[in-house]
């Protein structure tokens, strides 16, 4: 392991730190947590605090801290559009829970109105909403991530999160007690600001009959199914589409298919998807995706912008958060 590479994987906590943590959160703090288990591609790195918050106050305490010891911090949701290094994420990796997860939707004789934490699972909203009579929440069907992720990268289908978002809260560094904010919509991104943590938000939906938003749902759910790769480790769809193109059919036409660097393989069955077979790495990931962008390019003169997002620290050979060393 070169010099560089072994500075870039020592943790920036010193005993203060831990011990600061320690404190606000008992046991919901771990040290050198391996975040495999908690991403959807089962591919991740050790990060040196994993901190699970609970209520607000928490996060602000946590915010406020970094920013004194100008630690870098991340939140993780549910993990599902994330690709993290093999070296691991530096600094606190936040997990948003308790309070976070709350859901509720209320009716009335025209509207669906959900109020949810951002770390309530998109299943549960669409779920709940759909029982409600939400019309359009169909188009949020089979998202697999959080609200909070889901909402940053205006996540959707012929509809998206953004058409239904009627009120935004986050906490900041700068601003650590809770908040509305304006956001502007854009495909698969926003212009949050990159310090914001949503902590929750409002959607609503003209209401229609329930029984016919669960029976679209339900059809929808099961196309994804037939579709979609859902049985094994992914991340989703890797690639955004282009304008007037779909990123799968660009994929397929350079016969990407089948291809594979190490158990990391592009999907038989949808081909802007990435299988982790087993034992895939982040570098085994990273480097299909820039195997399949290139071909893409050099055959179409398109260059496919990623959907994914690739965090932490990236190295040549699998990193093993479990005893520490470059396996």
């Amino acid at each position: 392991m070169s010099l560089t590479t072994a500075a870039s994987m020592k943790s920036l906590l010193d005993e203060d730190d831990r011990a600061m943590l320690q404190e606000l959160l008992s046991d919901r703090v771990t040290f050198s947590q391996p975040l495999a288990p908690f991403t959807s591609w089962k591919i991740g790195g050790p990060a040196d605090a994993f901190a699970q918050l609970e209520r607000e106050n928490e996060l602000a305490a946590v915010l406020a801290h970094c920013v004194r010891r100008r630690l870098p911090w991340f939140v993780l949701g549910s993990g599902s559009n994330l690709l993290v290094g093999d070296g691991g994420i530096r600094g606190i990796v936040l997990r948003l829970g308790g309070d976070f997860a709350r859901v509720d939707v209320r009716a009335s004789d025209d509207t669906v109105r959900v109020l949810a934490g951002a770390s309530a699972s998109m299943a549960a909203i669409t779920a709940r909403a759909a029982s409600a009579g939400a019309v359009g929440i169909a188009s949020l069907a089979g998202i697999p991530g959080t609200l909070g992720g889901s909402l940053r990268m205006n996540a959707g289908t012929d509809r998206e999160m953004g058409d239904f978002i009627r009120d935004v809260r986050v906490q900041s560094p700068s601003r650590p007690a809770p908040h509305s904010v304006d956001i502007r919509y854009f495909y698969r991104h926003t212009n949050l600001a990159r310090d914001a943590v949503v902590v929750g938000a409002e959607l609503a939906f003209v209401r229609g009959d329930a029984r016919s938003v669960r029976e679209e749902m339900q059809a929808r759910l099961v196309r994804r199914k037939q579709t979609q790769p859902i049985a094994l480790p992914n991340a989703g769809s890797c690639f955004r589409n282009p304008e007037g193109e779909k990123a799968a059919r660009l994929i397929e036409a350079v016969g990407a298919k089948g291809w594979r660097e190490g158990d990391a393989e592009v999907s038989e069955l949808h081909a802007n998807f990435i299988n982790n077979l087993g034992a895939a790495s982040a570098c085994d990931v990273a480097t299909l995706l820039a195997r399949v962008r290139r071909a893409v390019f050099e055959r179409f003169g398109i260059g496919l912008e990623l959907e994914v997002h690739l965090v932490g620290v990236f190295v040549d050979r699998q990193w093993d958060g479990g005893n520490g060393r470059v396996a």
